[in-house]
């Protein structure tokens, strides 16, 4: 049997990844790690030590933890030229190769290859697979870059590369070697595009959702590891918590133009297609120069030989003792690794320049190619909401297209018997229904497909009739009304009878009731937030509980699902009782010190909307907070700030 002491694991990502549009195979993401480093969790234990073949990001690759090693031949010469790095380099009897692109290997892969190689006496043993070809005969398929061979090979490898041979089967026709069969074709798969790339995540978060559909959680599974947990006194923080673990995000996504991106949840991370900037370049106007020119103790004189402006690179050479003349965004001649800026030259003509001791060293201003992006790394990542300079940073890659996650698709309705809609005769005891209204521009605002059900009777029929007819045709469903202890709030036993819901009293005010669960109804489910029904209350409930969870649903990253505080000072005093969070309407303006401060904006009731109405943000009093003194500091969160 193989020692795995005896055999180098060479990983091969010399590639130009043409078929990957141009972008390196083996830094593409998978299931958030690049694809190179599946690989080599999968060789890695195979073998006594890894490295990988690669031509480009060298860096990049470094960062996975093994030693680059570069082809001697130029050109891209193929996987025999990484072959033959690797068999310079390898001080080891044997070596494998595996390519970047395959994370599906077998775990037996060397054992085996070793084992025929021995048993044969062969110089390089292959996989191969049995396939089905379009006729529907098995035939046997090779995969030569899956191949153990000795390191006593490297002398015919040179020779045959060296007369300009560059096939591998034109290299093993001079060799013994031995095909290896193994059962599982699937595990020599490798994703050479974009669209194997995305059929593949899709399989995977198929598969993923179909796991969770024959084993869903319930909700007593995410509270019961809580021994403090009381559903009579709930902190704030502890139900935003058990809210988001239990939601899930949606699967589907769709691919977008760049001008309708706008807003969305980005479904894959997003990966350059180019290096920015796409060559050094100056980043100053001024000369560019060789550093090794200048003198440290006396002038140093240049001659200039072109002028070189963005956008139209130099074929002049820079030779010793001259230079260039370099407009901002430049290409930065070959031989040039130095730019003075032009008001630093102190003397200049038409043909030369004057440059004194310690005005510029080497490598200033001077921009690197890829410093801003490399080709092949992540420009945004999977769960960013695109904003207007994301569609910047795209635009300049040339990517007209994301995916991105499908719209969250929320139901909403309101209950009680006293509510009317716009447009309906106000009869006495009965309100305008507002909630609605203000529950469609909150979820307008989040980017939701909403589904506005009106106002539902306090009646067990409509109320049953309502929630499932929104679960059978929204993600999520969100009421407002019901879910007190009244006696006609018929919607807290129908939620109950329909699903695993919770009832909540939060400490907290406004909105102390809450109803957070999932139903289920003909072979579909959605995740419910009852909400209460005072206006002001129901706001708040969504803010600080509904939107980080359906943002979570969305699909967004836990950093775009928080709700974003800002310290400020308080310019009144406030009271207030510890034990509870406070949710008071404010306005934030800047005082007479220049300093930005907030005051209360009045009543705070949880019926007064005017008072919402006329405030800009959200005074967020803590549950171990108390009394506040006027000058003392307080979190806020800006209404302009949430999405």
């Amino acid at each position: 049997m193989i020692s795995n002491n005896n055999v180098t694991g060479l990983i091969l990502a010399g590639g130009r990844g043409t078929r990957m549009g141009h972008v390196d195979k083996g830094l593409v993401l998978l299931r958030g790690s690049p694809m190179a480093s599946h690989v080599m969790q999968r060789l890695a234990p195979q073998v006594a030590t890894i490295a990988i073949n690669a031509n480009q990001n060298q860096a990049a690759y470094a960062a996975l933890g093994a030693p680059v090693w570069p082809d001697d031949l130029p050109d891209y010469c193929g996987p025999l030229a990484g072959l033959q790095a690797g068999l310079r380099r390898c001080t080891t009897d044997y070596m494998v190769t595996a390519p970047c692109d395959s994370p599906f290997m077998p775990p037996d892969l060397v054992a085996r290859l070793f084992d025929a190689l021995q048993a044969q006496g062969a110089d390089l043993a292959l996989a191969v697979t049995q396939e089905t070809s379009a006729s529907g005969k098995l035939v046997r398929q090779p995969h030569p870059v899956f191949c153990l061979l000795r390191k006593t090979l490297l002398p015919q490898l040179t020779s045959y590369l060296e007369d300009g041979g560059r096939k591998m089967d034109g290299w093993h026709s001079a060799l013994t070697v031995v095909e290896v069969l193994f059962d599982d074709a699937s595990a020599f798969r490798n994703i050479n595009t974009r669209k194997e790339l995305e059929q593949f995540q899709l399989a995977q978060s198929e598969l993923e959702q179909s796991a969770a559909s024959l084993n869903p959680r319930r909700l007593s599974d995410v509270v019961k590891c809580m021994s403090d947990y009381d559903p009579d006194a709930l902190p704030v923080r502890q139900a935003q918590r058990i809210i988001l673990d239990f939601v899930n995000p949606i699967k589907a996504c769709e691919k977008v133009a760049l001008r309708t991106a706008l807003g969305r949840v980005l479904a894959r991370d997003v990966i350059s297609p180019i290096s920015v900037p796409a060559h050094d370049n100056s980043a100053m106007d001024g000369y560019a120069l060789q550093s090794k020119d200048l003198n440290p103790h006396a002038p140093t004189r240049l001659a200039i030989v072109d002028t070189i402006f963005a956008g139209r690179p130099s074929l002049v050479p820079v030779q010793a003792g001259q230079c260039a003349r370099i407009m901002t965004g430049g290409v930065m001649p070959l031989e040039c690794d130095t730019v003075i800026p032009q008001e630093l030259v102190a003397e200049m003509d038409t043909s030369s320049i004057g440059i004194t001791p310690g005005s510029v060293h080497a490598g200033d201003n001077r921009r690197f190619k890829g410093e801003d992006l490399m080709a092949g790394a992540p420009a945004l990542k999977k769960g960013r909401i695109v904003r207007p300079c994301d569609l910047g940073l795209l635009a300049s890659l040339g990517i007209a297209e994301v995916a991105v996650q499908r719209r969250l698709r929320v139901a909403f309705f309101s209950t009680g018997d006293e509510l009317r809609s716009i447009g309906e005769q106000l009869d006495p005891g009965c309100v305008f229904d507002s909630n609605r209204y203000t529950l469609f521009g909150m979820l307008t605002r989040l980017g939701c497909d909403i589904i506005d059900m009106g106002a539902v009777k306090d009646e067990p029929a409509a109320l049953e009739a309502a929630l499932r007819s929104a679960c059978e045709n929204a993600d999520a469903i969100i009421t407002s009304g019901g879910v007190s202890v009244g006696a006609a709030d018929y919607t807290k036993q129908m939620m109950a009878a329909l699903g695993d819901v919770t009832f909540w009293k939060i400490g907290m005010r406004p909105g102390r009731p809450l109803a957070f669960g999932k139903i289920d109804s003909n072979g579909h489910s959605a995740f419910l937030f009852g909400l209460p029904g005072n206006p002001v209350a129901v706001m708040v409930s969504f803010y600080f509980f509904a939107r980080g969870a359906l943002l979570h649903m969305m699909g967004a990253a836990a950093s775009e699902t928080g709700t974003p505080l800002l310290r400020v000072r308080s310019q009144d005093a406030i009271r207030k009782k510890t034990g509870r969070t406070e949710y008071q309407r404010g306005i934030l303006a800047t005082g007479e010190d220049g300093m930005q401060q907030v005051r209360i904006t009045g009543s705070q009731g949880s019926g007064v909307l005017r008072s919402m109405s006329e405030a800009n943000c959200m005074v967020v009093l803590h549950d171990e907070q108390g009394n506040v003194n006027a000058g003392d500091m307080v979190d806020i969160v800006l209404f302009d700030g949430l999405i």
